[in-house]
């Protein structure tokens, strides 16, 4: 039975109990369109994060198949198991959808995870469906139609060394399309240097393209049933102006726009309080209860001319406020050994803040130290544990992505000892190109993106520390 998109989208909708919102009608038709050649066989999806567009992207792979069962789509994405899970998206279409029923394979050797093949007359030795990671070997693969479901993500795009090997391998897609294949794009732009560029002299140059935006041009949701303007406006507190803009306004930022303005600060000058109760360990700022703590320490060797080694400590309340209540730039004396004395500063550090546990960035100097820094806790029975970190991602877009939020909702507050840092000069100094310090800003980072401790009960421990404290 022939059926357009749409009608197939429908249908699925229906025995989901899903209704079919506008702009799923949009995106369908574009696709359509593009299928039947209305257009030209290339195309860009953009829509806002959680709009629904990879699912409606595995229901038109596999309305493909039903309209052409010989048909052979790539499925190509930034890792392997995203495209895989695509795949197994359209699999599940084809086994429950009244119009697929009789595609699937009577052998599970042709059912796989990352591959499958329907029921067809023609001999070819590409399944159906196939799966892929950016990285992977493609060579020898043929394909009628190349989805690209999220290829660029900050891991493939967060250098330019990155976004040039990326484009690189996407144009190999060339050679494996078939003469009038069909390539589609989907995703959302996460550099200004996006590959989802269709002007004249982009990498995507005068390809057709739908793109939707969760607000419109008269500021109205692209999706009023899940996004009110309500949630719309809490979503943009919670993310950052930055994230927003380019995640669901689909307008890359550059990252020299980012507010880190220093006027957005909040000071507190109340000291940490620790309180038992009934057994049970009480911590307040101000008279607010914390119930989280992060704490993270980057280290060089503490020369002074060279980089900082810094230790941030950001305790969490119970409405979202995040407190930055010490960070110390620790430069070693002549007389000391580096890595024996900064221990011993983050252990007396991790005392008197009532720290459960240190996240320690291993990257460099850091390799050797957390054997070090576990046998100074032992030796003075500090009960902390040392959570080994590697940073991988860019640091500036980490320092972006961790104060970007909290700086503009106005949840960031800061201990009036920080001004006796360099941490305010680095804000107003920063610059995305990482040529200006930002030793504290990037341990104040690692606290704010790293999972705040947050325990209800605990023992009292056998080891010197005190009461449990966090929920």
């Amino acid at each position: 039975m022939t059926c357009s998109l749409i009608e197939f989208i429908w249908i699925w909708n229906q025995i989901q109990g899903l209704s079919l919102p506008q702009h799923h009608i949009r995106i369908g038709r574009f696709l359509n369109r593009l299928y039947n050649n209305k257009l030209k066989r290339n195309g860009l999806l953009m829509a806002f994060r959680n709009s629904g567009k990879s699912t409606l992207v595995g229901l038109f792979g596999a309305w493909i198949l039903s309209q052409k069962p010989e048909t052979r789509i790539l499925i190509l994405s930034a890792d392997h198991s995203l495209a895989k899970k695509m795949v197994h998206h359209m699999k599940q279409i084809i086994e429950r959808h009244p119009l697929t029923t009789g595609l699937k394979p009577a052998s599970a050797e042709e059912w796989a995870s990352d591959r499958f093949t329907v029921r067809r007359t023609s001999g070819f030795r590409d399944p159906s469906v196939l799966a892929r990671g950016l990285t992977a070997n493609m060579t020898g693969c043929r394909a009628d139609v190349i989805i690209c479901d999220d290829v660029e993500v900050p891991k493939t795009c967060d250098t330019a060394s990155k976004r040039e090997s990326m484009r690189q391998k996407l144009s190999e897609l060339d050679y494996i399309l078939t003469p009038g294949g069909l390539t589609l794009y989907i995703g959302t732009p996460h550099t200004t240097e996006t590959i989802y560029q269709i002007t004249p002299g982009g990498f995507l140059g005068g390809w057709p393209c739908l793109k939707i935006p969760l607000l419109d041009q008269n500021g109205q949701s692209a999706w009023p049933e899940r996004y009110s303007l309500e949630k719309i406006e809490a979503l943009k507190q919670r993310s950052g102006p930055n994230k927003f803009r380019s995640q669901m306004m689909l307008d890359p930022v550059p990252l020299g726009e980012s507010r880190l303005d220093v006027r957005r600060l909040k000071f507190f000058n109340d000291p940490l309080i620790y309180n038992e109760a009934n057994g049970q360990g009480i911590l307040r700022i101000g008279g607010k209860q914390m119930i989280g703590v992060s704490c993270w320490w980057d280290p060089s060797f503490g020369s002074p001319s060279g980089d900082k080694s810094v230790v941030a400590c950001v305790f969490f309340d119970t409405v979202g406020n995040t407190y930055l209540y010490r960070l110390d730039y620790l430069t070693v004396p002549e007389a000391e050994e580096a890595t024996a004395w900064q221990c011993g500063c983050v252990r007396q550090l991790a005392e008197e803040c009532f720290i459960p546990a240190i996240h320690l960035e291993t990257n460099g100097i850091g390799k050797f130290l957390p054997a070090l820094l576990r046998q100074e806790f032992a030796r003075h029975r500090t009960a902390c544990a040392v959570v080994e970190e590697i940073s991988r991602q860019n640091k500036a877009a980490r320092i972006i992505a961790a104060l970007d939020a909290p700086l503009m909702n106005g949840s960031f507050w800061v201990h009036e000892s920080v001004k006796q840092t360099p941490f305010l000069n680095e804000m107003q100094d920063f610059l995305p190109n990482g040529t200006a310090h930002d030793d504290g800003l990037d341990a104040v980072a690692g606290c704010l993106l790293s999972e705040p401790v947050r325990l209800k009960h605990f023992q009292k421990p056998a080891l010197k520390h005190y009461s449990e404290w966090r929920f």
